[in-house]
């Protein structure tokens, strides 16, 4: 629950709240931007070279895409400890499985991010003998797959994430039942859509499909979520019971 009360070596919690929900924002937009506008808009699944093209000639887009991913990768650990701390008084056990789940989560983007660092060496040059000829193409092609694949495992655990913290809202009796429904389905969306990649040969035929079956209510439902926690930021009665 959210209260005012604390020990003097305790943050209190609404500030707690407060925190969760800015840093929910800042990765709400930050994770949009990079990647819609920078990993989706410059890469060609079709065309290594005009992917490779697009990134060289983009090396600021690129970079801008890539920070925005490590200050997403930094806030997911504040996000997983600040929501533990303000569930753990409804369920600890829960509470601290959830927030490993998006640890877990949160490691991989991590890993991810190395493929990210790799392309921008091969793409701007780096001093590789093979820039700008076919092999380099086919070198940024595959590091980028990799990226793709590091982030869809990472997903699957934050799929399971946003069931929990579903879960855990319907222990809050000021939380809407709509709100953690939502959660709840879009963690089982992701779980859903990194299930398709693994078993479907065909995953491509349907790709936009699960695009939309992820999306809307992981956007609707993760916004939401923000919204709330920062509208009980602001109250001083008890919020999380």
């Amino acid at each position: 629950m959210l209260t005012q009360t604390t020990t003097p070596t305790e943050i209190p919690r609404q500030r707690i709240a407060m925190l969760a929900g800015i840093s929910y924002l800042a990765v709400f937009a930050l994770a949009i931007f990079a990647n819609f506008f920078v990993r989706t808009g410059l890469v060609d699944p079709t065309d290594p070279a005009a992917t490779f093209t697009n990134i060289a000639d983009s090396e600021a887009l690129f970079r801008s895409g890539l920070f925005s991913f490590l200050i997403v990768f930094l806030l997911d650990v504040v996000i997983a400890w600040a929501l533990y701390v303000l569930f753990k008084s409804a369920n600890k056990e829960l509470s601290r499985l959830t927030a490993w789940f998006r640890l877990v989560y949160t490691v991989f983007l991590g890993v991810a991010l190395i493929f990210f660092f790799l392309v921008l060496e091969l793409a701007s040059g780096g001093g590789n003998s093979a820039f700008g000829t076919g092999l380099a193409q086919a070198q940024v092609t595959l590091l980028l797959e990799a990226f793709n694949y590091t982030w869809y495992i990472g997903l699957a655990a934050f799929g399971i994430h946003l069931v929990l913290v579903g879960h855990l809202l319907r222990t809050s009796a000021t939380a809407p039942r709509l709100l953690s429904t939502l959660l709840m389905v879009a963690g089982a969306a992701y779980l859903i859509d990194t299930t398709a990649i693994s078993l479907l040969s065909n995953y491509s035929d349907y790709e936009n499909l699960f695009l939309a079956l992820v999306a809307v209510p992981s956007v609707v439902g993760e916004l939401a979520f923000a919204i709330w926690l920062l509208r009980k930021a602001g109250k001083p009665q008890p919020a999380l019971r």
